[in-house]
């Protein structure tokens, strides 16, 4: 089965419509089994596994020893599987890391990508949609045949197997749209999408994955936790996730740098790592990593395009602990 996906005219201005399909074809679905699959991962992850109820569904971050990200993820489980949700690139390289230890434990970890669809649903009729289609949603996660549904903040994650998606797909009679529409709303939502070419260069909290209830500061151990601890006890945290827009010149790729102008002189310095972006008729609007004083009127560029303009746009969350 084939999706007809085109990218979306209204990208970056603002304009969403009432309903939007996007597919998620940068998300990758790792499953995890076995008798001991769930203790495993809660020895692993910042997530407290243990506790996850069949409605629910967490961000959490996978950890190396130092308390540095390898992943950030959205975790949910469906009868015996537990799944973590990731980008395909960091599941790539999180998933031999985690097979490393499960060889110790009685618990299967699998990349199940390619079994299933992936498909974002969002817009004032999302709901009504997904309900005509399944039923009431009236939970975090909702259980269907051969599949599941995150409910986020007002936009729906359908995971479906793909042998079971093609009536589906048939039922959308409006545009589906590449990833990029997806990740316009999630940059929007200020969310810790971590590629692979940032593995282990940042502490969880550094993405704000506290924030959006993805740590667990009372579930006991796991990899990196001493670290990550002591940025919540401690303090020594200087740095945060920052929603970044404005106007290029040059396309942006995986090096690009952003630089802060100085206050009291002309000039630029260095002020942080680009997380995920979307970018379209000279117009971006990406995630960055920045110091956590970073005032809100502070202007940025990336840097070797001095004729490029960035603000930052205000977080929808708090950057205090949920837990």
């Amino acid at each position: 089965m084939t999706l007809s996906t085109s990218q979306p005219t209204w990208l970056l201005n603002g304009q969403q419509p009432d309903l939007l399909f996007s597919e998620l074809t940068h998300l990758g679905l790792m499953s995890v089994t076995g008798e001991q699959g769930r203790s495993f991962i809660h020895g692993q992850v910042t997530t407290d596994i243990s506790s996850l109820e069949s409605d629910q569904w967490r961000w959490g971050a996978h950890c190396d020893p130092k308390g540095k990200m390898l992943a950030s993820f959205r975790t949910f489980a469906k009868d015996d599987t537990l799944f973590l949700m990731m980008p395909k690139d960091t599941l790539a390289l999180d998933l031999p890391q985690l097979q490393k230890y499960a060889v110790f434990s009685k618990a299967d970890l699998a990349d199940v990508t390619d079994s299933w669809l992936l498909l974002g649903v969002a817009g004032e009729q999302a709901n009504a949609w997904l309900t005509a289609q399944f039923g009431e949603l009236n939970a975090e996660l909702t259980l269907i045949d051969g599949g599941m549904i995150i409910h986020d903040t007002g936009r729906y994650i359908l995971a479906i197997e793909r042998d079971q998606a093609e009536s589906l797909v048939n039922a959308i009679e409006q545009p589906i749209y590449d990833a990029s529409a997806w990740q316009t709303l999630e940059i929007l939502a200020g969310y810790p999408n971590l590629g692979a070419s940032h593995q282990g260069q940042f502490v969880p909290q550094m993405c704000n994955v506290q924030a959006v209830n993805g740590i667990s500061f009372n579930k006991g151990c796991y990899m990196g936790q001493e670290t990550v601890a002591r940025m919540k006890y401690r303090g020594g945290n200087k740095r945060a996730l920052y929603i970044v827009s404005g106007k290029v010149t040059a396309p942006l790729t995986a090096d690009s740098q952003l630089e802060i102008a100085l206050e009291d002189e002309e000039g630029f310095r260095r002020a942080g790592t680009i997380i995920e972006a979307v970018q379209r008729d000279g117009q971006v609007l990406l995630t960055a990593v920045l110091a956590n004083d970073t005032q809100l009127d502070a202007k940025l560029r990336v840097a070797d395009d001095t004729e490029s303009e960035l603000t930052l746009i205000a977080l929808p969350y708090s950057l205090d602990e949920q837990d």
